[in-house]
């Protein structure tokens, strides 16, 4: 019997967090989707949705935590893990930590915010009281394209 890989898990699951991250694009929105895996299946999706509701925290780990602890009654999220496509900001990252999750698995670092080993480590501060275990660059290529792609058309169509 074939029993897939650690790695091969990763990436099946971050290729669903690339694909809820095309729901950003409706509203106009940077294009980051995250899941919350718990027990082998997805429980919780999220995608950035600051434009549509027009809420500065609305980013896809947010959204994703929420319908989460939805999922399973609680807010600990003990036994779950995050895919999102972007390294997440500081606030997420806290958020992450707070939430108790056992895994942050991540696509693209980002420099510019990233929170999760670029900018910043808030999930392996050992000053706190929780440190999710944290993997970055699964399959960082496919949705760093993804969001170059988004930025050259908003610069090309003149936006911010």
């Amino acid at each position: 019997m074939f029993e897939p890989t650690q790695d091969e898990i990763d990436r099946e699951f971050m290729r669903e967090a690339l694909r809820v991250a095309g729901g950003a694009l409706d509203s106009q929105d940077v294009p980051v989707g995250a899941i919350v895996v718990h027990e082998g299946r997805v429980i919780a999706r999220g995608y950035n949705q600051r434009e549509l509701l027009q809420d500065p925290t609305a980013h896809a780990e947010m959204i994703a935590l929420t319908a989460a602890a939805t999922a399973i009654g609680h807010w600990r999220l003990e036994g779950c893990t995050m895919y999102v496509t972007l390294e997440p900001c500081p606030m997420c990252a806290g958020a992450l930590v707070l939430s108790r999750i056992e895994r942050v698995v991540f696509a693209a670092y980002d420099p510019k915010a990233g929170a999760c080993g670029s900018l910043y480590n808030i999930t392996e501060d050992g000053r706190l009281n929780h440190r999710p275990a944290t993997t970055g660059g699964v399959l960082a290529e496919p949705a760093a394209e993804l969001l170059r792609a988004f930025f050259r058309e908003r610069r090309a169509a003149g936006e911010k």
